[in-house]
């Protein structure tokens, strides 16, 4: 009997229902975060599932504070035995069962709220992606209108096109480059077209101005630039034309006028700048190496920690120029004027100045030992 005892003692004491619902419970809320994670095929099973996993975890959660740990907070540390339950009263067998019905409303009302909440937030996220979608569409349509409109053969009908490209450039971020590209490519095409009847024939196409515009005051990002290389602009009007940062390498800008213009930064290596205006240009920190500057006009020009190596210079007029930190190594500056220059740090190592004019030039600062030629002093 004693051993029969044990035995029974040490059976294992089979789940209760309500231990066995948790138990499942617990295993639908994994397999559904699981299935909404992992393996739902689409964003609607996804959202049910998601959704399913945090009612089923909600109520779980609801199964716990208002059983075993109310029961434990009350100080009910064992469940009672069936002798502890046949001694209740009938008063206290009703409390006890209206105390149950009013938790059981209060957790079914708890749910409900969670099921109500969970399901308002993912129709409004559904709601917040379908507008999205919907608006893309949008772009997307604005978009290939305005490209249609740069096929016009109407001027008008392209600068509407261009400018509403613009609009793009500000309304959607994520075809900003793209536009860049689009507007830089239609520049390189078009930039020799006719200027309007009875228009200067320096002057650019209209379209094509209204796309210089554009991309000179639009936010080019810092990994993205104004891609006009080999674009034929000589003897083109771009006084004050903001192309900071452009592409401009072996573009051909003979003749050009280009005073006032923001070239900082600008990629002008082997470009043709021969006899170009540059009056008052601004130049700082571009890339110009082996460029054609032949009588240029660079009066006043700014070119402070330019590149200009190899760079040819020949009669170029550089009178009152800013060449501080400029590096003009191996440039040929043969009969260029170079009085009342600043040329502070200026890099001339191997520079050709064979009858350049330094006259009113202070070069207290500046390394002549190594230069090509006689300067005029």
């Amino acid at each position: 009997m004693v051993i029969a005892a044990l035995r029974r003692r040490a059976r294992p004491r089979p789940p209760r229902m309500p231990e066995a619902v948790a138990t499942a419970l617990a295993l639908g809320v994994l397999g559904a975060a699981w299935g909404a994670m992992v393996w739902a095929p689409s964003d609607t099973v996804r959202w049910l599932l998601g959704g399913g996993s945090v009612v089923g975890a909600a109520t779980l959660v609801l199964w716990t504070l208002l059983g075993p740990v109310a029961r434990y907070l009350s100080g009910e540390r064992t469940e009672l035995t069936a002798a502890e339950r046949a001694s209740l009263t009938a008063a206290e067998r009703v409390e006890a069962v209206t105390g149950a019905r009013s938790a059981l409303m209060q957790s079914v009302t708890g749910l409900v709220v969670i099921v109500g909440v969970v399901f308002t937030a993912a129709g409004l996220l559904y709601t917040a992606r379908t507008l999205d979608t919907t608006r893309q569409g949008q772009v997307s349509d604005r978009y290939t209108k305005a490209i249609e409109q740069l096929g016009s053969t109407k001027p008008e009908v392209r600068m509407g096109g261009i400018y509403a490209l613009e609009r793009l450039m500000i309304d959607s971020s994520r075809d900003l480059r793209t536009i860049i590209e689009v507007l830089s490519a239609y520049i390189r095409s078009h930039a020799q077209d006719e200027p309007p009847i009875g228009s200067d024939k320096t002057r650019l196409a209209v379209d094509v101005e209204s796309a210089l515009t554009v991309l000179g005051r639009a936010h080019i990002p810092t990994d993205t630039y104004v891609d006009l290389t080999n674009a034929d602009f000589h003897d083109k009007n771009l006084s004050g034309a903001g192309l900071r940062s452009a592409g401009l390498s072996r573009a051909d800008l003979s003749g050009a006028n280009l005073s006032l213009a923001d070239l900082t930064q600008a990629n002008l290596t082997q470009a043709d700048l021969s006899g170009a205006n540059l009056t008052r240009a601004n130049l700082s920190r571009a890339e110009m190496p082996r460029s054609d500057l032949s009588g240029a006009d660079l009066t006043r020009a700014s070119l402070t920690s330019a590149n200009l190596g190899s760079a040819k210079l020949v009669r170029a007029d550089l009178t009152l120029a800013n060449l501080a930190a400029a590096n003009l190594t191996s440039a040929n500056l043969t009969g260029a004027g170079l009085n009342s220059a600043d040329l502070t740090g200026t890099l001339l190592l191997s520079a050709d100045l064979t009858g350049a004019n330094l006259v009113s030039t202070d070069l207290s600062r500046t390394d002549l030992d190594h230069v090509r030629g006689r300067p005029v002093r």
